[in-house]
């Protein structure tokens, strides 16, 4: 492939091990204005930015997933170790910065060394050195950096401590490149022997040594063998100098009890959505009122035509009733965010390594799980970090039964037509037992496949676990929300199109082709007769054509056309679920708010030819339980294609989940009526 490089302006790669804060390094340089891309020709994304205006030095800095050596052990590290060696779209990096944990010292000088070895323009950027001085211990950068002969710089990547000098010494470094050319790197042989790896870990242990000091009590060695005596090491010999962070060690004791910690883990889901409700409804209240307010005022200027009729309900009213719920998915984001920033995640993978393991997988599929709260689509990407073929493809096909933020502003309307505003947080907890029982059903489904394994997902069995755990740490609450309203930025620019064409396309479906019914309006007002209009519109609309098709489908479910025609919507995007019901049941004009306008529209409609109320407790559950299992994302089958090379698990997923959705969801509405829920 042709390199091509972009205004000859240096490339500096960001490498790391995870959780060495190499990305935190990457958002204080970049200044969050960064894009995320796909390497070409693979699933795997790198970040790529220039360095902000503020340090006075033009040049690009990529980061890509974190690597603890050279000899990668997945596909997802492969893309990232060749990466290095010829970027597809960059070339060879000018400098690359190798990002170490200052209290994990000896773990990540190998990949320093790997990357000295291979003849790479190297410096050492410190991180975690607050951990170390916790520990009562100072690092030397100065010996380390004439130890490896390279530059050594201690940072701060959270509060930019540091940064400057090392801007200044990355300065220098590219200068002398310059100078003297670029060089070519050395490809390392991938079957390294034990003996050299051996090798190389006493050598970083008797530099660890050296470097390291303890000026409150100089004459104490640390002694990492005595602190590790209950952990299992590949090698008692290569056992250095540490100390492990006590306070870490007494919160690991609760959180990671093998009784306590799960308790805590769901007791903290039930807070999160409980939160999600009852922080956000405030806002969501705000944004509903204007969109409503916008809304009528369009209807005002522009009247009860086509075109009125159109910008009103079909734009504003259509992404409205969406967007409506944007709140809630920002608080989602923040959560997540700040779970991850102290440190729980990993827990999180440890915790439920064990639970996975009767299914056929381990925690390292944990993340991508946790991952697809917010998207099945990144988190289906993260599962190539996942080195074991056969749980990969498993992580895969459970996925899209977690449910992700598309599916929260169906389950808050729905929530919102059976509990009053004011008690909020029963709706927060059953919203945390639906996100309970996603997890329930996909572990329960993972169990499944796996007894069928050689029929759905053919591949080795041979797997293990290993993670390296963070010390807990103040979440940056400033980068937090950054990072929260990017992803919530992201989540627009996927959903908004989307949500804006569909709602375009139900908007045609339910005004056309009688756009214009003659009906008999006398001794009605002026909102009534809008009101009788639309519904004998919608009566000889393309959307009633289609929907009178699949009825004979929705009758068992309790529903008529109208919630079919909604459901199919939903295909493209979870979410257009809401404004497709916005779009078929007229929700316009005199009421307070979008969202009171959807529920008192949804409260009053009824079953034609019946007169059964369409919408009742029993249904709404129905329909919760019917979007839990279903497979209606579009991209979710897309990605999941190009992940797992065929056609084959994409269509066995979206046949098993829709199947299951519709037989819960029949026996859901059907056995609440027999016991007596209307």
């Amino acid at each position: 492939m042709k390199t091509i490089i972009l205004e000859d302006i240096p490339l500096i790669t960001l490498v790391g091990p995870p959780n060495s804060g190499k990305t935190t390094l990457f958002n204080y340089l970049s200044g969050q204005n960064y894009k995320t891309v796909n390497y070409p020709g693979a699933t795997v994304e790198y970040s790529i930015s220039k360095i902000q205006k503020k340090f006075n030095f033009n040049a690009n800095i990529l980061d890509s997933p974190g690597i603890i050596s050279l000899i990668p052990n997945s596909p997802d590290e492969k893309v990232s170790v060749d990466s290095l060696y010829s970027h597809p779209r960059y070339g060879v990096p000018d400098l690359i910065i190798v990002t170490v944990d200052a209290s994990q010292l000896s773990r990540h000088l190998l990949l320093v060394r790997q990357l000295i070895e291979s003849k790479f323009n190297v410096i050492i950027a410190l991180t975690m050195t607050d951990i170390l001085q916790r520990k009562g211990f100072e690092i030397s950068s100065n010996l380390l950096s004439q130890k490896l002969r390279c530059d050594v710089v201690l940072i701060d990547g959270r509060s930019g401590e540091g940064v400057e000098n090392l801007i200044q010494i990355v300065d220098k470094n590219i200068e002398s490149s310059k100078l003297i050319g670029k060089k070519n790197p050395v490809v390392l042989d991938s079957n390294l022997d034990i003996k050299y790896l051996l090798n190389s870990y006493k050598e970083i242990e008797e530099i660890e040594k050296e470097v390291i000091s303890c000026p409150k009590n100089a004459g104490e060695k640390i002694n990492l063998k005595r602190a590790n005596r209950q952990l299992k090491v590949l090698n008692e010999a290569i056992s250095g100098n540490n100390q492990l962070d006590q306070s870490t060690l007494k919160i690991d004791k609760i959180l990671l009890h093998k009784f306590w910690g799960l308790g805590i883990f769901f007791l903290m889901m039930a807070v999160t959505f409980t939160s999600i409700f009852w922080l956000a409804q405030p806002v969501m209240d705000l944004v509903d009122s204007g969109f409503g307010l916008f809304s009528y005022e369009v209807i005002k200027i522009l009247g009860n035509t086509w075109y009125g009729n159109f910008i009103a309900n079909g734009i504003v009213g259509g992404t409205g009733a969406v967007l409506v719920f944007v709140p809630q998915i920002l608080i989602l984001f923040l959560i997540l965010g700040l779970l991850e920033d102290t440190g729980y995640l990993a827990r999180g993978a440890m915790l439920i390594d064990k639970p996975l393991s009767k299914i056929g997988l381990n925690g390292r599929s944990f993340v991508p799980m946790f991952s697809g709260f917010a998207c099945a689509i990144p988190a289906i990407l993260s599962t190539r970090t996942i080195p074991n073929k056969r749980e990969r493809l498993l992580t895969i096909f459970i996925i899209p039964l977690m449910s992700c933020s598309a599916r929260l502003p169906v389950y808050a309307l729905l929530l919102a037509f059976l509990f009053p505003a004011n008690k909020a947080w029963i709706a927060g907890l059953v919203l945390a037992g639906i996100y309970i029982l996603s997890i329930l059903s996909s572990v329960t489904v993972a169990g499944i496949v796996n007894k069928f394994k050689n029929k759905i997902i053919n591949a080795e069995d041979r797997s293990s676990f290993i993670l390296e755990l963070p010390a807990y740490r103040v979440p940056k609450f400033g980068m937090v929300i950054t990072n929260s309203y990017h992803s919530a930025k992201m989540y627009f620019r996927k959903a908004g199109p989307i949500i804006l064409v569909l709602s375009s396309v139900i908007w045609f479906l339910t005004y056309f082709p009688d756009y214009n019914p003659k009906v008999d309006t006398h001794n009605l007002s002026r909102d009534q007769a809008i009101e009788l209009q639309s519904s004998v519109r919608l009566q000889h609309s393309y959307a009633s054509d289609l929907g009178k098709f699949i009825e004979p489908v929705m009758t068992p479910l309790g529903m008529d056309w109208r919630v079919g025609v909604s459901l199919i919507s939903a295909f493209a995007a979870r979410e257009v679920f809401v404004s497709s019901l916005a779009m078929i049941f007229k929700v316009t004009d005199d009421k307070a708010t979008l969202q009171s306008s959807m529920i008192h529209e949804m409260r009053k409609a009824t079953i034609e030819g019946t007169g059964q109320k369409l919408f009742t407790p029993a249904t709404i559950a129905g329909l919760i339980v019917f979007f839990i299992f279903a497979l209606q994302c579009v991209s979710t089958l897309a990605v999941s294609r190009k992940e797992t090379g065929s056609w084959r698990m994409p269509a066995i997923q979206f046949l098993m989940f829709t199947s299951l959705a519709y037989i819960f969801t029949v026996v859901t509405v059907n056995g609440l009526r027999i016991l007596g829920v209307p």
